[in-house]
């Protein structure tokens, strides 16, 4: 993969977005999502982001697989390598060949863990400073994020995430340096809440924004990209020095997903520390 001289995000357009199948709380296939409003809240998002000066890659929608949509899913990225997700839905499992494809064909060494371990990608891996945070539990197994860390050669902290809702780690926390994080404390058990609680800045998340997914949020510098209905967050934000961009992704919150799940750092999270 070829250096990467600014902030790269992988996007995928809602062409073929939909409520197809229940894989989460928030799925209901008698409330679908309107097209016409998907696309306009995608192109939203995309466009706040190329105005902060984020090259966006495109990747090709496919029928029949309506979450492609949610890049933040596809695999973490390392380096120049791509850990490919290995999904528990099958619903979803048909995204990875596509995913591979894509990588490859951006000059990325793709990877995939060792059979039978699940793993959905940077919805469940996120380095804040150079510790990789790993969700699991509910979608990806915590010894899939040890096998990351022993194949990265960093410091590795699963969170056994308690709620349904919040099935994803970036659901329910977002770094936003490598000292600062935004987090809803009731997605995570008692011990989670205290391994995070070493983060030296640690902003608490209201349940009502929470809701919002206020905590699936892009990160460009020292810009947060997030859904609307979030002004405490947005608050929070302004006096902890980021500067907030709210953008209506109420389509996405049908099937459980908001900017950070719509999102893939191609060029690795802000707050990722590099050996």
């Amino acid at each position: 993969m070829h250096e990467l001289n600014q902030p790269t995000i992988l996007m995928c357009p809602p062409d073929f977005y939909g409520i197809e199948y229940e894989i989460n709380p928030w799925m209901n296939r008698s409330t679908p999502n309107d097209p016409a409003r998907s696309r306009i809240q995608w192109l939203g998002l995309h466009d706040v982001l190329v105005s902060l000066g984020v090259d966006v890659r495109l990747m090709e929608p496919v029928q029949g697989l309506p979450d492609l949509v949610f890049t933040a899913n596809a695999g973490l990225v390392w380096k120049d390598k791509v850990f490919l997700a290995s999904f528990r839905h099958s619903a979803r499992q048909g995204e990875t060949i596509r995913d591979e494809a894509w990588f490859q064909a951006a000059g990325f060494e793709t990877l995939l863990l060792p059979s039978p371990l699940n793993f959905e990608g940077a919805g469940d891996a996120l380095f804040c400073g150079d510790t990789l945070y790993g969700g699991y539990l509910v979608r990806s197994d915590a010894s899939a994020i040890q096998w990351l860390g022993t194949r990265m050669g960093c410091r590795v902290i699963p969170l056994q995430l308690v709620d349904d809702h919040y099935y994803h780690l970036d659901t329910c926390f977002c770094p936003l340096d490598a000292r600062t994080a935004l987090y809803f404390p009731a997605a995570f058990d008692d011990y989670a809440r205290r391994a995070l609680s070493q983060i030296p800045h640690l902003i608490p998340v209201h349940p009502d924004e929470a809701s919002r997914f206020a905590c699936n949020a892009v990160v460009v510098g020292r810009h947060v990209v997030l859904n609307t209905g979030c002004p405490r967050l947005e608050a929070d934000l302004t006096s902890h020095g980021f500067t907030p961009h709210s953008t209506p992704l109420d389509e996405f919150l049908k099937a459980g997903g908001s900017a950070k799940c719509l999102t893939l750092r191609l060029d690795g999270e802000d707050a990722a520390i590099w050996p």
